[in-house]
C-alpha cells in the first residue's frame, strides 16, 4: 500500500507558491504509486510508503525479498521531478514459519466473501505483513465492518499480535482533501 504522509495545511493560509508545490507533489505521488503498483514482484505481502519533501522522496515500509527493495527505489528514482530517494524500506526476515503464517492469513482474508471483490482486483488492497510472527495489516477497505473482520480473520492464526492499520475509503477521501 502506498500513502502519502504529509504536513497537513491551512489552504486559505497558503501562498500560490505554497500551493503550487502541493499540487506538484500529488503529481509526483502519482506517479510513484504507480511505479510501486506496476512493479510485477509487488505483493500483497508487501508494503510501502513515500513522503515527498522538495523533490526529496523517503520510501518506507516492508518487502520480503532484497531486490524488491533496490528495484522500486530504481523504478522510483526515474520519476521526472525527483530530485534524490532515500530507501528506508525494511527487508522482512526470512522464515518458513512467517511465510506460512502469511499465507494461512490471506487465504483466509480473500477467501471470504466480505473480500471476494478484493482479491479479484488486480492490485488487491489488504497487505499482509509478517515479522517474527507479528502480523501488521495494511491497505485499504470499504468500510468498518471490512476492517475489522479483516482483523478478527488475522487474529485467528496464533500470531504474536495483530496491528491494523486498514483504513476505510472514507478516511483516504478525507485524508487527500486535508492536503
Amino acid at each position: 500500500m502506498i500513502r502519502i504522509l504529509a504536513a497537513v495545511v491551512v489552504m486559505l493560509a497558503m501562498g500560490a507558491p505554497a500551493w503550487a508545490a502541493q499540487r506538484e507533489n500529488l503529481a509526483i505521488f502519482r506517479d510513484i504509486s504507480q511505479q510501486v503498483l506496476q512493479y510485477s514482484r509487488f505483493t500483497i505481502f508487501d508494503s510501502v510508503d513515500a513522503t515527498i519533501d522538495d523533490g526529496v522522496v523517503t520510501l518506507s515500509g516492508h518487502v520480503t525479498m532484497p531486490f524488491k527493495s533496490k528495484d522500486i527505489e530504481r523504478r522510483v528514482a526515474g520519476i521526472e521531478g525527483i530530485s534524490a530517494v532515500r530507501n528506508e524500506v525494511t527487508v522482512l526476515p526470512v522464515s518458513l514459519f512467517d511465510d506460512e503464517l502469511r499465507f494461512r492469513i490471506a487465504r483466509a482474508i480473500y477467501g471470504n466473501a466480505n473480500f471476494w471483490g478484493y482479491g479479484s482486483m488486480v492490485n488487491p488492497p489488504v497487505h499482509i505483513i509478517v515479522e517474527n510472527s507479528h502480523v501488521t495489516l495494511e491497505g485499504v477497505v470499504n468500510s468498518n465492518i471490512d476492517r475489522l473482520l479483516a482483523r478478527s480473520i488475522a487474529s485467528s492464526f496464533g500470531a504474536f499480535s495483530v496491528t491494523n492499520n486498514l483504513k476505510t475509503d472514507a478516511e483516504v477521501k478525507a485524508d487527500l482533501e486535508r492536503l
